[in-house]
């Protein structure tokens, strides 16, 4: 333990690594059968467990991970226009985020998020169809803006791209491709900050790997559901993670 404890930051046991990994690559796998969820559900182990400095970095790697990953696995199957839109905008969101200081309380940011989820799956959504890609652009903006900050915000990407009625693999991979773009800016972004990386080193090689092999086992379970399933997977998962954004902003409101 002792030699292990010498490869880890200080304040982090091995336990606390041990438990870490094993998340990463369960939510990797729940990101690939389901499209998205872990990223949140592996942001709050996170933020339990590890120093409140570290946790967004340290998420952004493990997030660009399981993504890349997830869209190696399913790249011919993603929808190119869209993505490069939202590659543009992310661009700008993630230059602006890197600069602006963020005045708003966390709890403002999680309640937007939040209901922009939930009516996404349960309001009336006007069409994207021909607008996708100026749509996209604004996606990309305001979606890597808010990574800076707020961590996992691939249900905001997630709800745009449910508008365009992709099938499920075309959905992930297309996805997948956002999220490569949103957590690599985010990652660049926070080493130009400072970020001290390399201190992180053994957790962020051995999340690396857990995010590989869960991706690679949740990507078995995405080719035998149902585009049915999945889209009724995928909305469920959507408005849960929409409600517990709306629920944590309000403690955090309340509390503040």
């Amino acid at each position: 333990m002792d030699a292990l404890s010498a490869f880890l930051p200080d304040g982090v046991s091995p336990l606390v690594v041990g438990v870490v990994v094993v998340a990463s690559a369960g939510t990797a796998g729940l990101t690939a059968a389901l499209g998205l969820g872990g990223g949140l559900v592996l942001l709050a182990v996170m933020s339990a467990l590890l120093p409140a400095p570290a946790v967004i970095p340290v998420h952004g790697v493990a997030q660009l991970s399981s993504n890349a990953s997830r869209f190696a696995l399913h790249a011919r199957a993603t929808a190119w226009r869209p993505t490069l839109w939202f590659l543009g905008g992310a661009i700008l969101g993630a230059l602006a985020g890197g600069r602006v200081a963020v005045t708003l309380p966390s709890w403002v940011l999680q309640s937007a998020v939040g209901l922009f989820v939930l009516y996404s799956q349960w309001g009336r959504i006007p069409s994207v169809r021909g607008v996708e890609g100026r749509t996209f652009a604004v996606v990309g903006v305001v979606g890597t803006f808010l990574t800076m900050f707020f961590g996992a915000t691939g249900p905001f990407v997630a709800s745009a791209l449910s508008g365009l009625k992709l099938d499920r693999l075309t959905y992930t991979a297309t996805h997948a491709a956002t999220m490569v773009i949103q957590h690599g800016l985010k990652v660049v972004a926070f080493g130009f900050l400072g970020f001290a990386f390399s201190d992180w080193g053994a957790l962020i090689a051995a999340i690396v790997a857990a995010t590989v092999i869960g991706s690679y086992v949740g990507s078995h379970f995405l080719k035998r559901t149902s585009d049915g399933r999945f889209e009724t997977g995928l909305k469920w998962v959507l408005t849960v993670l929409g409600a517990n954004l709306l629920l944590q902003a309000a403690l955090s409101a309340f509390a503040g």
